[in-house]
């Protein structure tokens, strides 16, 4: 019931004016490094603040599943419509294939969700699924990899490739263009994503806000480090889960960029402890000779594609990703 309170209290006061849900924040607007946090999703914060434990993992693994389920559901309650939506299995992993208006010999995505490996789901992420795969007119094979710490590193890593190279294999089963099989995902997803485009060979690859460098103490790390809808106490709970037992855990990124990738569309979270990473990812991805494409969305924060339904920015936000990312996928 609180977050369903959650979510009321948030549509109530979607329309009020800007300076009215600052006020009603309790706080004055919030500017950091020269960006100023939208107002709505400051107010959403304020209402959040006090509903839910510290950590994204707290108390428990499972207690941070549940809650993570419960919010994506309850903030976007009614569901973007696509011609279909399957779900079935591929060699064990269950996958979510949706499918666009008129999409005979359209593209496909494979995509990977967030959740920091542990936690997330084909539920926690139908509806940015759903966005893109009207939005962008692509179909779209959301992936329910192995999560830690039940099957830590390299189980979601293994699942991610197997998934793709089924895709590529089986596109025209799903009426896809067997010749347009591209990779996604968000945060932890992204991460998946951005592996898979290191080994294998997709058409293109969508990078929402992606972790892909643990060891430099970038700036963005302790300007968004509290309060931010991701800390940096979360991302080694989230990290300890993943590797395990490992005593010399591997940079979340398998290798480094030295010649051009396929077609990258990245896209950055100001208020994102990830915000400078996922900047010198883009950088490095174009250093390379790879065509990269960047969308800043400087008054949001880190898992913003879950606010659609609550945060007029954010779905303003997704709707130009998926608008580039038809683009994309179109040459």
């Amino acid at each position: 019931m609180k977050h369903r309170g959650l979510y009321l209290a948030a549509r109530l006061t979607a329309f009020l004016p800007r300076r009215l849900q600052i006020a009603l924040s309790g706080e004055p607007a919030v500017v950091v490094d020269g960006q100023q946090l939208d107002p709505q999703v400051q107010l959403l914060r304020a209402l959040r603040r006090g509903r839910a434990p510290a950590g994204l993992l707290e108390p428990t693994v499972e207690a941070g599943r549940k809650r993570y389920r419960a919010e994506t559901r309850i903030f976007n309650p009614r569901p973007t419509p696509v011609a279909s939506v399957l779900d079935f299995e591929i060699g064990g992993l269950r996958v979510r294939h949706y499918r666009p208006d008129r999409a005979d010999g359209g593209p496909l995505t494979v995509y990977y969700h967030g959740g920091g490996f542990v936690i997330g789901d084909l539920d926690t992420h139908d509806e940015p699924c759903r966005m893109l795969c009207r939005n962008a007119r692509t179909h779209v094979l959301s992936v329910a990899y192995r999560l830690a710490p039940e099957h830590p590193y390299p189980a979601a890593v293994k699942d991610a490739l197997s998934a793709f190279r089924w895709a590529r294999a089986n596109a025209a089963s799903l009426g896809a263009d067997p010749q347009r099989v591209a990779v996604g995902g968000d945060s932890a997803g992204a991460n998946l994503a951005a592996v898979v485009a290191l080994v294998e060979s997709p058409c293109a690859q969508l990078l929402l806000y992606p972790p892909t460098d643990e060891k430099t103490d970038w700036p963005s790390r302790h300007l968004f480090d509290k309060d931010f809808f991701l800390s940096l106490a979360d991302r080694d709970a989230f990290r300890s889960r993943y590797f395990g037992g490992t005593s010399d855990p591997p940079s979340l990124m398998a290798a480094e960029i030295a010649t051009p990738r396929a077609p990258a569309l990245v896209a950055v979270a100001g208020f994102d402890i990830l915000r400078d990473e996922v900047e010198a990812y883009a950088r490095k991805l174009l250093d390379s000779g790879t065509p990269t494409r960047i969308l800043r969305s400087p008054g949001l924060g880190h898992g913003f594609v879950h606010m659609t339904g609550v945060c007029t920015t954010a779905r303003r936000a997704v709707l130009a990703i998926a608008e580039e990312w038809r683009g994309m996928l179109a040459q």
